[in-house]
């Protein structure tokens, strides 16, 4: 068995109206089949603020009016990427409470690793189907 170490910082967005959450369906990746906060790596240079608007953007295509920090959170994962070789993933994430006009979001996949977002229920949300950091901003929120 071949192990890769790894960490991983990116900037998510909490993008709640009316009770329903804004979140994208992971296409690959250790959250593969997951629901999760919409965001993602912070490239090279990039503040994290900067992160969220184009990730928040790419993946659920809208354009936040205003941003919160709420919290930083870590978790580790180890996955299977292939056969015989997983990733041991130490993923932090920059949490932000994101406001927005816009309502529709971008349904279709973005050819990375995003199935497309939608907004969800809340109170209908099974925990189990939930990345770590949706399902800890939603905690300590308390909506779970």
């Amino acid at each position: 068995m071949k192990k890769i170490i790894k960490t991983h910082v990116g900037a998510y967005g909490i993008i709640i109206k009316n009770d329903k959450i804004a979140l994208v369906k992971k296409a690959r990746g250790g959250y593969k089949g997951k629901l999760d906060l919409p965001g993602g790596g912070i490239e090279h240079t990039e503040l994290p603020e900067e992160a969220l608007k184009r990730e928040v953007l790419e993946e659920a295509g809208i354009n936040i009016n205003h941003y919160t920090l709420f919290n930083v959170y870590a978790t580790n994962i180890m996955w299977e990427m292939e056969e015989n070789l997983f990733e041991d993933l130490h993923h932090i994430g920059v949490i932000y409470l994101v406001k927005t006009n816009e309502e529709k979001l971008k349904e279709d996949s973005d050819g990375l690793d995003s199935e497309g977002a939608k907004w969800y229920e809340i109170k209908e949300l099974d925990k189990d189907n939930l990345s770590p950091f949706t399902r800890m901003a939603l905690e300590e929120l308390e909506y779970l």
